[in-house]
């Protein structure tokens, strides 16, 4: 026989009768409170709790200020002006405006005090590291590593401890360390029941808010110092970063495992984290993972594998914190483009020095030992082939060494420094280029276009100014230059020689055109206070011979020479003597003015011989003419004007 359904009445009298008992229950745990809160004398709660806390940690903390009982509708209690005290030196490693410890509900609801959780408000956290390495903590690590040994009668834990807008104070002697982490707000979970540790929360650093998350494994063997299990996650507009893996510090600090870290801009991050920027341009968007090893104040990195401006490389790196940071480390890549790095330092701006001031304040923060190779390389529109060098930072003084590159189709060897001074940088060069395409690499360098061929270049250079101007001012050094086949451009000097021999007076036209190949080149220069005196221009070709000597102003790139141009002689008994032209070069290095000598075309002209003879007569005569009388003693009008004399036709 079907049931009869229940009706909407009876339905509605059910929803009321449950309502009505679940109100009765609420009605009766808030009048339970009341009555506890009045049955259970504040003093009362404040010593259980005090005891929970002792028994659960182990810590003592000390509690001077006003204490403050609620027991409705929740239960909590208030302590004002709680410190910690460091048991072996008798300072406050803690210090807090409040602890607010909230009561279990149902556990007060039978009239027992059970701790849930508790918070420490504005608290003051000092973490101080003697020179033993020991800190201010340790002896209230072991008291809590005690507390937290697995016992039959351990009494149980509360499950949550709360930082609110604290403040952590970090100072280590040893590395001279002094950091302050302020707005913390950290929940660390406490290990009531496993053996694990978490905590999750952020603080600020250096104005910058970090998220961070920490897990540990086996909290009690991290705090005696064995090893454990961790996992660190800090995430922030400066930097992401990972790392998971265990670490001990007893008997020293050791941690091992996989770190990972990226960055928008490297170059924000270290002014950040270390108050330092690099030099220069670049440092932008930086990735790294690697194999991690950190044991005391040394982090060594294996199977690094680094971006940084696009460059990817792989290798090991070291870091060091012992009084000073250094960074040591072999790194190698297939590609790198160094651009970015050297705008500050770029020699030329269109056709002048480059007058932007060098900066090398940046020097001064990280010691750095690097080794790179690549197997290409770029410099701005220098392109370079297979390269190794090693660059040494120390003191603020810059060494680049370079083992062997491929460039300018040739290689180059040697080492340049860069280092702080007086009038703003000190440079230091001592580079030798070997088989080199001179017009490539002269153009790329100094701005001269004017030679082909291959051949070597060496030069030693120091001096010291605020840019690249200023360092041309003061340059003392020697440079060489030899190719034992080429050409130079714009020119042809067999050409013009001929033509002149021919006809001397024939005017000296438009012969800034062609080129004049040589057999040799040679140059040698010595340098001081930026005026290069030549020692030695040589050039020797199949048909001409060139001879030069004079100034080269290397700040203002202009020429003062005065040379010889002549004819190969011929190897026939009764040929004529060789055509020999004196000339002088002048003006701007990369489009000079040469000049042949006036003088000796005159003279070797035969048609300008009768006019040469007419002006030496008239020299001769006017040297030989007697001084006319002063105009005083000539006495007016009786005095007869001088008798006229016929031109000479010389004249």
């Amino acid at each position: 026989m079907a049931e009869k359904p229940e009706s909407p009445v009876s339905a509605v009298a059910g929803i009321k009768r449950l309502a009505v008992a679940v109100a009765a229950v609420i009605v009766a745990a808030f009048g339970i409170l009341l009555m506890l809160s009045i049955l259970i004398p504040a003093d009362t709660v404040r010593e259980k709790v005090q005891a929970q806390i002792r028994a659960v940690t182990g810590l003592d903390p000390v509690l001077s200020g006003d204490i403050a009982v609620s027991l409705f509708p929740t239960g909590s209690v208030r302590f004002h002006d709680v410190s910690l005290g460091d048991i072996q030196a008798g300072t406050s490693a803690l210090t807090a405006e409040q602890l607010v410890v909230r009561l279990r509900f149902l556990p007060f609801l039978i009239g027992q005090i059970e701790i849930a959780d508790v918070t420490l408000v504005r608290p003051t956290i000092t973490i101080a590291f003697a020179p033993n390495g020991r800190s201010n903590w340790a002896g209230h690590v072991e008291t809590l590593a005690r507390a937290l040994q697995p016992s039959p009668d351990r009494v149980k834990s509360f499950s949550e401890i709360r930082i609110a807008d604290g403040t952590v104070l970090l100072h280590d002697d040893t590395f001279k360390v002094v950091e302050t982490l302020t707005s913390v707000d950290v929940a660390l979970a406490w290990p009531s029941i496993s053996k694990s540790f978490a905590a999750t929360g952020r603080f600020v650093w250096h104005d910058e808010p970090i998220d961070a998350t920490l897990s540990l494994t086996d909290f009690v063997a991290a705090l005696v110092g064995d090893r454990s299990g961790v996992k660190l996650r800090l995430g922030g507009a400066p930097l992401k970063f990972a790392f998971d893996g265990n670490f001990s510090h007893r008997p020293t600090f050791k941690m091992e495992g996989m770190l990972a870290a990226d960055a928008i801009s490297m170059r924000e991050t270290l002014r950040w984290a270390a108050n330092w920027a690099p030099p220069g341009g670049g440092f932008g968007r930086f990735a790294i993972k690697a194999q991690t090893s950190v044991v005391g104040g040394t982090i060594s990195l294996s199977g690094v594998n680094v971006e940084l401006d696009g460059n990817s490389g792989e290798g090991v790196l070291t870091f060091a914190s012992d009084g000073r940071q250094t960074l040591q480390g072999t790194l190698a890549a297939e590609a790198l483009d160094l651009t970015p790095y050297i705008t500050a330092y770029r020699l030329m701006t269109g056709n002048d020095w480059n007058r932007r001031p060098i900066s090398v304040a940046g020097l001064g923060g990280l010691d750095v030992d690097l080794r790179l190779s690549a197997a290409r390389v770029a410099l701005g529109a220098t392109k370079l082939g297979r390269t190794a060098v090693a660059a040494n930072l120390r003191g603020g003084n810059l060494t680049v060494a370079v083992g062997e590159s491929q460039v300018f189709g040739g290689t180059v060897n040697g080492s340049f420094g860069l280092a702080s001074s007086a009038a703003g940088a000190e440079i230091k060069a001592q580079l030798r280029f070997s088989d080199i395409a001179l017009e490539q690499a002269l153009g790329d360098l100094v701005g001269i276009r004017r030679l082909e061929g291959k051949g070597d270049l060496g030069f030693t250079l120091d001096s010291s100014g605020g840019n690249v101007y200023e360092l041309t001012q003061a340059l003392n050094g020697s440079a060489s230059l030899v190719s034992p086949k080429g050409a130079i451009v714009g020119i042809n000097v067999e050409q013009l020689l001929r033509r002149l021999e021919r006809n001397p007076l024939a005017g000296r036209g438009d012969f800034r055109s062609g080129k004049t190949p040589f057999d040799l080149l040679a140059i040698n220069l010595k340098i001081a206070q930026g005026t290069a005196s030549v020692d030695e221009v040589r050039i020797e070709g199949p048909a001409v011979r060139l001879a030069l000597a004079g100034f080269v102003s290397i700040p203002t790139r202009d020429l003062d020479l005065k040379g010889t141009a002549s004819l190969v002689a011929s190897t026939a008994r009764d040929a004529a003597p060789p055509f020999e032209l004196p000339f002088m070069v002048q003006g701007a290095w990369g489009d000079p003015l040469i000049w042949p000598d006036a003088q000796a075309l005159i003279n070797r002209s035969g048609a300008a011989a009768p006019l040469l003879d007419a002006v030496r007569s008239r020299l001769k005569r006017e040297h030989a003419r007697p001084p006319e009388a002063p105009a005083a003693a000539v006495s007016g009008p009786s005095a007869a004007p001088p008798a006229a004399q016929p031109a000479s036709s010389a004249e």
